[in-house]
């Protein structure tokens, strides 16, 4: 049995839920880059069972101006301490300093 496999049977399942805004400056090269980057993560960090994101296409008005949805699922708490603090993921977050406006992230374990 894979180790997701077990994460999923023993529900400890980490959901990392993280919405970007971009500054009104960001270029479409830059934010192109960032969607590139950061889906490329799951490849270079341990732990990382899935990633969906993309962009905002509510009709409902509600986004804020956050235009993009990252959805980064771990195999277990312990993934998630990895990610954080990892060389690659620090890489990353170095990367949208200079063109994003806000965050916003939100964790929790599937019911």
């Amino acid at each position: 049995m894979k180790t997701s496999e077990k994460a999923i049977i023993n529900n400890e399942i980490i959901r990392h839920v993280v919405c970007f805004k971009f500054k009104e400056t960001a270029n479409l090269n830059q934010i192109n880059q960032i969607e590139k980057e950061f889906s490329a993560l799951p490849h270079k960090i341990p732990g990382i069972i899935s990633m969906e994101w993309g962009k905002n296409n509510s009709q409902e008005g509600l986004h804020k101006d956050f235009t993009h949805c990252f959805i980064v699922s771990f195999e277990s708490e312990e993934a998630r301490e990895v990610y954080l603090p990892h060389p690659d993921h620090q890489l990353f977050v170095s990367l949208l300093e200079p063109v994003l406006d806000d965050v916003f992230v939100i964790d929790f374990t599937p019911k």
